[in-house]
């Protein structure tokens, strides 16, 4: 039988007593997709050998939307992304508001996102839709929480996410929609999924609270599968939180839930 999504799993979260080419291995075997984040962070090379099909990793290094010196480094080292995407096949780069640093707090932090920043944000990310054009790839941008996760991050919110991304309306620019992130700061997750369909390059998932796998919380993942089948999504579903004790057992959570 056909799978209905293409499932997907966050090597920088399981099996994390392992090397990560073991993880890459073991997810492969599983028959998952695999997702990275800090490029910078892995031996390429080593990634490229793997045999492991890349779904997504963190598309820039450094930079933020908003502000001029940030947007002008966000755009280089997205530039500097694209060869190591083509190097590992993966065909979507993930972007957020702001940089982040080690600890997933903002390195620009915002109380408030004023016209000037939307207006700035928008501007950026049509020169990130220009390059993706150009070099043939395509950028995600990432909702956020910032109530548990990332305080202080601007465009945090899936609705955001979604007016910056509608506002561009390019295919080069596409959203990441973060359904753990979203329940935190808005819920109605069925319906923002509807709202966000035609914008979606990829949805990744996890439980609340603690960010474990489906089935150790309160969002019941197997009504939002259905959900999304009857609206004709079929793309990625990526797990991108940390198992709740045995990482076997939360990878086979993470499917079951996706498995109609």
């Amino acid at each position: 039988m056909a799978e209905d999504f293409q499932l997907a799993v966050c090597a920088e979260t399981v099996f994390a007593d392992r090397p990560v080419p073991e993880r890459l291995e073991r997810l492969t075997a599983a028959g998952f997709l695999v997702e990275i984040w800090d490029w910078t962070k892995h031996d390429i090379a080593a990634l490229a050998r793997s045999g492991a099909t890349f779904s997504s990793m963190t598309g820039y290094v450094m930079g933020t939307l908003a502000d001029e010196a940030g947007a002008d480094e966000l755009l280089r080292t997205a530039a500097l992304s694209i060869p190591v995407a083509r190097e590992l096949n993966c065909p979507r780069l993930n972007l957020h508001g702001t940089g982040l640093d080690g600890r997933g707090l903002p390195v620009v932090p915002s109380e408030a996102t004023t016209p000037a920043m939307w207006a700035k944000a928008i501007d950026t990310l049509k020169r990130i839709a220009d390059l993706g054009e150009r070099e043939g790839v395509a950028f995600v941008l990432e909702n956020l929480n910032t109530a548990v996760d990332h305080p202080g991050v601007p465009f945090a919110r899936a609705a955001d996410t979604i007016a910056l991304v509608e506002a561009v309306d390019r295919a080069s620019l596409r959203l990441n929609l973060d359904l753990y992130h979203a329940q935190i700061g808005e819920g109605n997750l069925i319906e923002l999924c509807r709202r966000a369909l035609p914008w979606i390059g990829e949805i990744q998932v996890a439980d609340v609270p603690g960010r474990h796998e489906p089935g150790t919380g309160e969002i019941h993942y197997p009504a939002i599968a259905r959900a999304l089948k009857v609206m004709g999504y079929g793309g990625v579903v990526g797990f991108e939180g940390w198992p709740d004790g045995d990482d076997e057992r939360a990878l086979e959570r993470f499917r079951s839930a996706f498995t109609l």
